[in-house]
This record gives C-alpha cells, sequence and structure tokens, in this order.
C-alpha cells in the first residue's frame, strides 16, 4: 500500500510462489484499474481498496476509455453520459454537464453518482477478468483493456 506500482508488482512476483496455489491470494488497498489487472496477470485473486469511491468524491470517474475528471470545465455542456452502454443508471442517464454542475456546486449528489459509476466500472472490469480467465483469453482483455484506456475516447469531443 503506498508504494509505487513497479514495486508492488515487483513484490507480487517475489511473493506469489511462496502463496499456496491451492487458496486465494489477496492484494490490500489496491487500486485503480490497471493495479487490479497487473496483479490479477500475476495471479492476485482479490482485493479491497476505497479507491472508487474516494475518486467519485474527488470528482473522478472510471470509464471503459480511461478517466474523466467532471471538474474540468469542458464538461460543462456536455450532454453525453459518462458512458451510454453502461448497465450503472449513473454512467447512462446522467450527462456529464449535469454531473460537472453538481461538483461544481459541492452537492453530494454528484460525489454518489461519480462513485455509483466507479463501483459499477470496477465491478464489470473485474467480471470481465473472471470471463477471460475461464475462456483462456485473459491476456487478450488485458491488452484490449489497456488499448481502451490508451484510446481516451472518454474525452473526445
Amino acid at each position: 500500500v503506498g508504494e509505487p506500482q513497479e514495486i508492488m508488482l515487483q513484490m507480487i512476483e517475489a511473493t506469489m510462489p511462496a502463496l499456496p496455489s491451492d487458496r486465494p491470494r489477496y492484494l490490500m488497498g489496491v487500486g485503480t484499474p490497471d493495479d487490479l489487472l497487473q496483479a490479477v496477470s500475476r495471479g492476485i485473486d482479490m482485493f479491497d481498496c476505497v479507491m472508487p469511491t474516494r475518486a467519485g468524491r474527488h470528482a473522478l470517474a472510471y470509464t471503459r476509455f480511461g478517466q474523466l475528471n467532471l471538474k474540468n470545465a469542458k464538461h460543462a455542456e456536455d450532454p453525453r453520459p459518462i458512458d451510454e452502454s453502461s448497465d450503472c443508471p449513473a454512467a447512462r442517464d446522467y450527462s456529464r454537464a449535469y454531473l460537472h454542475h453538481l461538483v461544481k456546486a459541492n452537492e453530494i449528489l454528484g460525489s454518489m453518482l461519480l462513485s455509483w459509476n466507479n463501483v459499477a466500472y470496477y465491478q464489470s472490469l473485474m467480471a470481465g477478468a473472471r470471463e477471460a480467465i475461464a475462456k483462456g483469453r485473459f491476456r487478450d482483455y488485458f491488452d484490449e483493456t489497456i488499448a481502451g484506456w490508451s484510446r481516451g475516447e472518454a474525452e473526445a469531443a
């Protein structure tokens, strides 16, 4: 907890051989969507973290195309939702302009909706990882997900 990702990943790689493979492997306090996928790719099974809700309280939305900072003025008149294809009503049913307004007005609803979006995104991310593992295509899922974040389409006008 609190170390740079590179060190965290080195520690995972150093400790995994000592952990029983027939038991769940837990990583405490991790973190970003990238941290989760990096850890899963190294054999970690479960996590706990406040990141989705903390990010929501700080106006950040996690999406399949990367992060959105709803404090940014560019969202003030953006009628698009965070992610129209999301199953989460907070991501799908509220405009970025409305979420921006809530954040700028310090309305607690803004933090609540962004936290809801983020928790739903994390659940979707990990459901996708579990499905990919079951189908023997985790590396493809990992690469596709990272590529989606890199495209940054969430920010595109």
